[in-house]
């Protein structure tokens, strides 16, 4: 059933109202849920589960620059990078990721990869990564603690979209390094074998 030219009318003035109140409001972070906030510093909100207690040094939010790089692309070109570990006090912690191409002088280019997902300890020591991609691709690591300061994950599965890239597999390590947060990924995707793909070191600027 189609809606009627009114109902429309309608809506869009329901839709003007309400941006009345909202217009200033911009991904806030609620303070009045009746659970604990997510929190990216050890010294604030809830303690950190036991069972994190190998993901420890990663809680915060770390910022700065690396490369991209692959058969298939023109690169290698730079990217800035923000990466976020946070917890609520139960046994997983939550990431996010966003990045965007830089320029040879470090000037912004575009907005790049964003990815979302949670890193789970589990009683064994393995670490579960469930990673979501704004391309299309759901990824799941499977990986260990190399260190107390230095972590190894490969998929495990991987599923894609219709209109995502092909992708067979990936690799990860995490590692602090002089205080920072250094990593190298590789991928196995669109054809190519496991090879390295992305780098970076990024500096803590929270927690």
């Amino acid at each position: 059933m189609s809606a009627s030219p009114s109902s429309g009318d309608e809506a869009l003035r329901a839709a003007a109202e309400r941006a009345q109140a909202t217009r200033d409001v911009n991904v806030p972070d609620f303070t009045d849920l009746p659970v604990p906030p997510d929190t990216a510093n050890l010294r604030q909100g809830p303690e950190l589960a036991e069972e994190c207690l190998s993901l420890l040094p990663l809680v915060g939010v770390w910022r700065g620059e690396g490369e991209v790089v692959y058969p298939t692309i023109d690169g290698p070109y730079r990217f800035g990078q923000q990466l976020v570990f946070s917890h609520d006090g139960r046994p997983f912690l939550r990431y996010e990721s966003r990045a965007w191409l830089l320029d040879a002088d470090g000037a912004v280019i575009r907005p790049a990869a964003r990815e979302v997902g949670f890193w789970r300890p589990q009683p064994d020591d393995t670490i579960e990564l469930v990673a979501a991609h704004a391309t299309g691709i759901v990824e799941v690591y499977y990986g260990n603690p190399r260190s107390q300061t230095s972590w190894e994950l490969t998929t495990d599965a991987v599923a894609r979209s219709q209109s995502a890239k092909e992708v067979d597999g990936a690799k990860r390590l995490y590692g602090i390094v002089e205080g920072d947060l250094a990593y190298v990924e590789e991928r196995a995707m669109v054809g190519q074998p496991m090879q390295p793909h992305v780098s970076a070191k990024l500096q803590r600027i929270a927690g």
